[in-house]
């Protein structure tokens, strides 16, 4: 399928979400997104997929329609399918299958590529992705580890995520909100947020070669549309006013953290922050 032939199925793919029945608008765009990603990607019909961190399944969408009805996507998620709001990935994943792209796609949550007891024979996949997950990782370790595992599975790696170095000012906002959760994880508070273990491009492109992977291209990814700077703020504020988390913080970090914050409410508008770019790296 074609870069234009896959845009325009991102309304009917969107649609068939889900998350679409509570907000269509933010569906369409995150799946516009998706759908430009993959398009890039060329993944021809009939290819195997292995999507690590499919979540509900926005991504898994666009690549179910990718490889057509001879291709095969297993979708994976360390969570479990009760997980998610408003719309839980069971949920999500059970408006999929009973749609045209069900026998296309094998949603296994609970799963955990780390456990030996989850193996591949080599090269299964023609593809591995992971989109937009990779900061939901608790440690760079087991992100490390996680590449080195899947390393023998696919024969090609395709991974998105956004860039920390911002390109504008006015994404200095969202960029603040990541780096908050990230220290507040880092310093043993725990949450549930999309945010736990940022880094940047370039230690991405040292854990793929520490992990067996040789990296292709490394290319920007535009985000204007996307409402994610929100989002990330709004959890950011939440995550800010919990005071029993907050009070699990060392006490400089505490401090330092609300300084941060200061600057954070300084600087971001009540909507329509400007989200970070991304990269999309290439890696055989």
């Amino acid at each position: 399928m074609n870069h234009s032939d896959l845009l325009a199925k991102a309304p009917s793919l969107a649609a068939a979400m889900a998350a679409a029945d509570h907000s269509p608008d933010s569906q369409l765009t995150q799946t516009r997104h998706r759908a430009a990603l993959v398009a890039d990607w060329h993944i021809a019909p009939g290819s195997t997929v292995l999507e690590l961190g499919c979540g509900q399944g926005d991504m898994t969408a666009v690549l179910a329609e990718a490889v057509g009805p001879g291709g095969r996507v297993v979708a994976v998620d360390v969570a479990p399918p009760s997980y998610g709001a408003p719309v839980t990935l069971g949920e999500s994943a059970a408006r999929l299958a009973a749609g045209p792209l069900g026998p296309r796609i094998d949603f296994r949550f609970g799963t955990d590529v780390l456990d030996p007891a989850v193996d591949f024979p080599e090269n299964t996949f023609d593809h591995v992705v992971l989109a937009h997950c990779s900061w939901y990782f608790t440690s760079l370790g087991q992100l490390r580890d996680t590449l080195a595992r899947i390393r023998p599975w696919a024969r090609q790696l395709w991974f998105t995520e956004w860039d920390l170095t911002p390109t504008s000012d006015d994404q200095l906002p969202h960029l603040l909100a990541v780096l908050i959760q990230g220290q507040t994880e880092a310093a043993g508070s725990h949450g549930e947020g999309n945010v736990r273990t940022p880094f940047s491009r370039e230690h991405l492109l040292r854990l793929l070669l520490e992990t067996g992977w040789t990296a292709d291209s490394s290319e920007p990814v535009r985000t204007e549309q996307l409402q994610d700077g929100d989002w990330e703020i709004a959890a950011c504020l939440e995550l800010l006013a919990n005071e029993e988390r907050m009070a699990t913080l060392p006490e400089p970090v505490r401090q330092l953290l609300l300084s941060q914050a200061d600057i954070l409410r300084a600087l971001a508008k009540p909507q329509g922050n400007r989200a970070l770019a991304a990269y999309s790296v290439t890696a055989h």
